[in-house]
């Protein structure tokens, strides 16, 4: 809870500094606050964050598990989390609380900005998620970065029933030459979607008929073909 929401509740935030003294409140963070005693709740959290970060949505690769698509079992969940605002941090109270990592891109253009973000069932309601294909896509764009080359493949080859006009409109409006083309390539090596069909249909960004070559955070150079 912010001060406005415990203000809309009757509590000022000089009794919401009293009532944190006398243990009522724990207080998280200046002018954030939770009832004492109480675990926090994930989906509550984001619900919280989503209000202060904007366009904060999971993304990448947690938004693939959370519909499903996972290759490894993790004691303790890493959440990849997106928005638009370049200049702000997580919380230290939310990231100790689930340890998140935070990215602000501009992966597509102002058309699809909030095109693919969804709640999936079995989420508290309003919790913004990518779909998987835009999920798939925001992976992608984090290979080399945060992203290991291999587990992305894994991941890739484990994705099923992708929306083809929905991967098109994203991938048209895609900002990335590298995640396009990387995309391309393993949809034609896994035959998730008709690449030819995609590219007779869309006009996506792949960027010169030369090859995209870049170095990745281990050292190793990715080069990927316009085909």
């Amino acid at each position: 809870m912010d001060l406005t929401m415990l203000d809309a509740q009757g509590v000022s935030a000089f009794l919401a500094a009293k009532y944190a003294r006398s243990g009522w409140l724990k207080r998280l963070a200046q002018g954030v606050y939770a009832f004492a005693g109480d675990t926090l709740n994930r989906d509550q959290c984001l619900l919280f964050l989503q209000g202060q970060i904007a366009g904060l949505h999971v993304a990448g690769k947690t938004a693939l598990a959370w519909q499903g698509v996972r290759h490894n079992l993790t004691l303790r969940e890493h959440l990849m989390l997106w928005g638009d605002d370049k200049r702000t941090k997580l919380p230290e109270w939310f990231v100790d609380q689930f340890p998140a990592s935070y990215r602000s891109t501009t992966l597509f253009s102002s058309k699809a900005t909030t095109s693919g973000i969804v709640t999936p069932p079995g989420l508290l309601e309003g919790v913004c998620v990518s779909v998987p294909e835009r999920a798939v896509l925001e992976m992608l764009y984090e290979v080399g970065k945060s992203q290991d080359l291999e587990e992305a493949k894994n991941l890739f080859e484990s994705v099923r029933g992708l929306r083809f006009e929905v991967m098109g409109e994203l991938l048209s409006q895609c900002t990335s030459v590298k995640t396009v083309r990387l995309f391309l390539l393993w949809a034609r090596e896994t035959e998730v979607l008709n690449v030819s069909a995609l590219r007779e249909k869309y006009s996506l960004p792949v960027g010169s008929s030369s090859r995209w070559m870049g170095r990745m955070a281990d050292g190793t150079l990715l080069s990927l073909p316009n085909d």
